[in-house]
C-alpha cells in the first residue's frame, strides 16, 4: 500500500550521520530520498520508517521501492564535531530544562516560560547557556534584575551548555524515535537532563 500525503506528513525527521557515525543534522524524508537516490547513503541504523514505491525497473521489470531508515550515514567528508557553543534559543533552553521553572519547580508550556539570566544583563551578565534558566513568568518577574542571593530564590538545577548531540535532540520539534534518541543519548554529556 502506498502512503497517502497525510501519512507522509507524519513521517519523523531522519537523523543524518557522517560516514564515521557522528550526528550531523535532521533531514526530511524527501531529503533522505534524494540522498538514497544519489547513492550517498552507505549504511543505516534503526527501523525503516517509510517505503517509497516507484515505477518498473528497466533491468528487472519489477516495481522499484526504497526503504527509508530512521538513521542514515552518508558518504563524503568526515564532519568534525562542531566547534563552539550551540546557538541559544528559547525552544532548546526550555527542552534542556524539561519545561520546568528552575525556581518553583512547576512544569509549564513554552508560552508560560521565559528565559531568566542568573546574572542579569543589566549587571553585565551574558546571554549564554551557562547564565540562563527556564523560569515561569511569575518567578522571573519576582526575581527582576536581582541576583539570586538578593531575592531569596534558589536554583533547582545548574545551567549547562549542551553538546551537539544533545542540541540536535533538543531542537527536533517533531517526534524523535526511540532508536534515534538511543543513538544520540550515547553522546550526551554527563550533566544532560535528558539522561534522567
Amino acid at each position: 500500500m502506498v502512503a497517502t500525503l497525510t501519512e507522509y506528513d507524519r513521517v519523523p525527521r531522519i537523523l543524518r550521520l557522517d560516514i564515521a557515525g557522528r550526528p550531523v543534522e535532521w533531514v526530511s524524508w524527501q531529503e533522505a530520498v534524494c540522498l538514497y537516490a544519489r547513492e550517498i547513503v552507505v549504511w543505516t541504523l534503526g527501523d525503516a520508517v517509510l517505503r517509497i514505491r516507484g515505477g518498473l525497473s528497466r533491468i528487472t521489470s519489477a516495481p522499484s521501492s526504497l526503504e527509508i531508515h530512521s538513521i542514515i550515514a552518508c558518504d563524503g567528508k568526515v564532519v568534525p564535531p562542531p566547534k563552539g557553543v550551540p546557538p541559544l534559543t528559547n525552544e532548546a533552553l526550555f527542552r534542556r530544562d524539561l519545561s520546568v521553572c528552575l525556581y518553583c519547580g512547576k512544569r509549564f508550556s513554552d508560552g508560560e516560560l521565559t528565559r531568566d539570566h542568573l546574572v542579569p544583563l543589566s549587571r553585565r551578565g551574558r546571554d549564554a547557556w551557562d547564565n540562563v534558566v527556564s523560569a515561569c513568568k511569575r518567578c522571573n518577574h519576582y526575581k527582576g534584575d536581582r541576583l539570586l542571593e538578593d531575592c531569596g530564590l534558589e536554583l533547582l538545577a545548574l545551567p549547562y551548555v549542551p553538546n551537539f548531540a544533545e542540541y540536535l535532540a533538543l531542537t527536533n520539534s517533531g517526534r524523535i524515535l526511540g532508536d534515534q534518541m538511543d543513538f544520540l543519548r550515547k553522546s550526551f554529556g554527563r550533566q544532560s537532563r535528558l539522561l534522567q
